[in-house]
């Protein structure tokens, strides 16, 4: 993500983010299966961490886990986990390849440009280890906007999302969907996809 005025927002209401979502991982169903779904001391890739929650519960189920995220505010915050290596990093900077056996991209790749996001997807493959697993979540529906905070929004319908995945190598094994509040406090529909390399 390079968006300055998304980041802008992240890096203003880092604390408030960070207490939306300090409790969401521990209880997260989608995780604890992206997990399971893992080898014993798997490598895992947490991009856009924010402030690291979803990092340190793998880190607490013993993977070696990397966390990157493009706001400086939020790295520090995911460095603070025992265990968690964080960096800052756009999705640009994801270059490894058969670095991870598992990515945890959840909800960061919704503020990509929708033409950039094949690009994206192409790295993500590469870095993921032959056999390797992709977590991806993101805001259902079409078109981008902007919502009321200034955040930039690219919005996917599953199909297209499939799509997506299978176009970059990834063939996907389970969808689950649902509706919750953001940061912005409205209620937005959304879709999460696990897929394999």
């Amino acid at each position: 993500m390079t968006d300055p005025e998304t980041l802008a927002v992240y890096a203003a209401k880092v604390d408030e983010y960070n207490a939306l979502t300090s409790s969401g991982a521990a209880r997260d169903p989608l995780l604890h299966a992206f997990l399971a779904a893992l080898p014993k001391g798997a490598a895992v890739l947490d991009l856009g961490c924010g402030p690291g929650h979803s990092a340190a519960a793998m880190a607490q189920a013993g993977c070696e886990v990397t966390a990157t995220d493009a706001v400086p505010e939020m790295v520090a915050l995911a460095a603070e986990h025992d265990g968690v290596t964080a960096r800052i990093a756009t999705f640009n900077d994801i270059i490894e390849t058969d670095a991870y056996h598992g990515i945890w991209a959840n909800f960061c790749l919704l503020h990509a440009p929708r033409a950039d996001m094949p690009r994206h997807l192409a790295a993500l493959r590469r870095a993921t280890k032959p056999q390797g697993i992709l977590h991806i979540a993101l805001k259902s529906g079409t078109g981008e906007k902007r919502d009321r905070l200034g955040r930039y929004y690219t919005y996917y319908t599953d199909a297209e999302l499939t799509g997506l995945l299978a176009k970059a190598g990834f063939t996907v094994t389970d969808r689950a969907t649902g509706r919750e509040k953001g940061l912005d406090g409205a209620p937005a529909d959304w879709i999460a996809l696990r897929a394999h390399a």
